[in-house]
């Protein structure tokens, strides 16, 4: 199988769980994870599994990561499992905004793709971090029960 991990990153936060949600995977599937400015358009061929992921800013992906999704043609993931994290704050006043990982799967829905598990959040202890004890063990365990079979 085919997958690939895209993420954006401002603090390291992100990268950190998307490296661990790609290593989680291994050795059982193919898995590359890259960051969005890097990303080359071939890489999203032949996918059998995508998963996108970006800090929350405002309720919503890094601007970056929105202008990557508003440019994915629109039946480019027909086909292909999806799923969307976010890294994010655990202040109540912060769920007001949202969060970005559920707007990444709309899109990625609207793209055509197989929503495949729930949007999943992990959290930080400060707007650049560093990430909260666990979350990192919560990554690699949300891909084994959600994506490994």
């Amino acid at each position: 199988m085919k997958a690939l991990v895209i993420y954006d990153t401002l603090y390291g936060n992100t990268e950190q769980i998307a490296q661990t949600i790609g290593s989680a995977f291994s050795p059982l599937k193919e898995v590359e994870v890259v960051r969005v400015n890097k990303l080359n358009p071939k890489q999203l061929t032949g996918l059998k599994l995508l998963i996108i992921g970006s800090p929350t800013h405002g309720g919503r992906p890094t601007p970056v990561m929105q202008s990557f999704l508003k440019q994915l043609p629109d039946s480019i993931l027909k086909g292909v499992n999806v799923s969307a994290f976010d890294t994010r704050l655990t202040a109540r006043w912060v769920a007001i905004f949202g969060y970005a990982a559920g707007r990444i799967a709309e899109t990625l829905k609207k793209k055509g793709g197989n929503l495949i598990a729930s949007p999943e959040g992990f959290f930080v202890k400060g707007k650049k971090g560093p990430l909260k004890d666990g979350e990192l063990e919560r990554a690699a365990s949300w891909v084994k029960t959600k994506f490994i079979s």
